[in-house]
């Protein structure tokens, strides 16, 4: 009898558990089809095929990035210091396949494994100082920030690195059975990602440092050591999506990371992503990436005024945090609802 009314039982008490996820997911995709009717109602080249083909392509970087940062902020930790990176890799990049300009097989391998390693040195600092000395991750990854950003600008000298090897920069018009090949990368990169994060110890004792640190000890998990890993997995992502940026632009470029630090963490919340930590799906950012970038790109195409787009981009911030607050409440509400019915019955 009670092996029998077991399994139904657990899964409907699944079902509770993902039904919020699943109704914030549908609502944000609901959100971004609507964005997009009205942003092409307004100015219809916004539906126009080049202009969608464009959206995904430009989408694709950002969901690198807004998932680099899911990963961290996962942990109950953030990264300021990702949009510096992301120009640290591309200038670092750039430079190393300028200065073996003659190889043209070599200076590609060369200009990837300088672009990674940048990143993966910015990820390694910041890891070691959040998780040994404890720092808070907000003011450690703002210090980087100011570090990384002077970095780029001295070793670039404030210019754009070029030219770049043409088989480098191929990757910008290159196609996989008429998709742009940035589409499949990010495809696989996510692909592995969520694999990673959902199927591995180490995915989900991330998850768990972020949900609560003292269990995730008395579990057994190297809380220091995974830290360093979450910040190492981070800079990872940071490079695949600015070495994509860089072929785009054909030139390594000091200012490449713009705003897409705030970008990134408003993709990511927008997503699902609790601040709080511990809490999300690793590819809840991959909506509210494509949210932001039609939004940025309809502005573009309505030439909307540049400030005003910051404007908004930080006003889609705070609502993205009270969004996230609210949830929090919600959950926290419709909890408290269950155990006093349980208690009564």
């Amino acid at each position: 009898m009670t092996t029998s009314t077991t399994p139904p039982a657990r899964s409907a008490a699944r079902v509770r558990l993902y039904a919020p996820a699943r109704r914030e997911r549908l609502t944000l995709a609901a959100a971004t089809v609507a964005l997009l009717l009205v942003l092409g109602a307004l100015q219809p080249n916004v539906l126009s095929l080049g202009n969608l083909e464009n959206i995904l392509v430009q989408a694709s970087y950002m969901m690198v990035f807004a998932t680099a940062q899911a990963i961290v902020i996962l942990t109950r930790g953030l990264d300021l210091s990702l949009g510096v990176t992301v120009s640290l890799a591309s200038v670092c990049a750039a430079l190393a396949m300028t200065h073996f300009a003659d190889h043209a097989v070599a200076a590609p391998a060369l200009g990837v494994a300088a672009g990674l390693g940048a990143a993966l040195a910015v990820g390694l600092f910041n890891g070691v100082c959040i998780a040994w000395t404890r720092i808070s991750p907000f003011v450690v990854t703002l210090g980087t920030m100011n570090i990384v950003l002077t970095l780029s600008s001295t070793v670039s000298g404030g210019f754009p690195v070029a030219p770049l090897p043409a088989g480098f920069a191929a990757l910008a018009t290159a196609q996989v059975a008429g998709v742009p090949v940035q589409l499949p990368i990010v495809a696989v990169t996510l692909g592995a990602l969520a694999w990673l994060m959902s199927r591995t110890v180490f995915g989900r004792s991330l998850t768990l440092i972020g949900a609560n640190p003292a269990a995730a000890r008395v579990a057994g998990v190297r809380v220091k050591l995974t830290l360093l890993l979450g910040y190492l997995l981070c800079g990872a992502l940071v490079a695949i999506g600015a070495l994509l940026l860089t072929a785009r632009t054909g030139s390594g470029e000091p200012n490449l990371g713009g705003n897409l630090a705030l970008q990134s963490i408003a993709a990511a919340v927008l997503g699902g992503i609790r601040l709080q930590g511990g809490e999300g799906d690793v590819l809840a950012p991959v909506l509210g990436a494509l949210f932001v970038t039609i939004l940025g790109n309809g502005m573009d195409l309505l030439h909307l005024n540049g400030f005003l787009q910051q404007i908004l981009l930080g006003a889609i911030i705070v609502a993205a945090l009270g969004l996230d607050r609210f949830r929090a409440h919600a959950r926290l509400g419709a909890f408290l609802q269950r155990f006093i019915r349980r208690t009564q019955s």
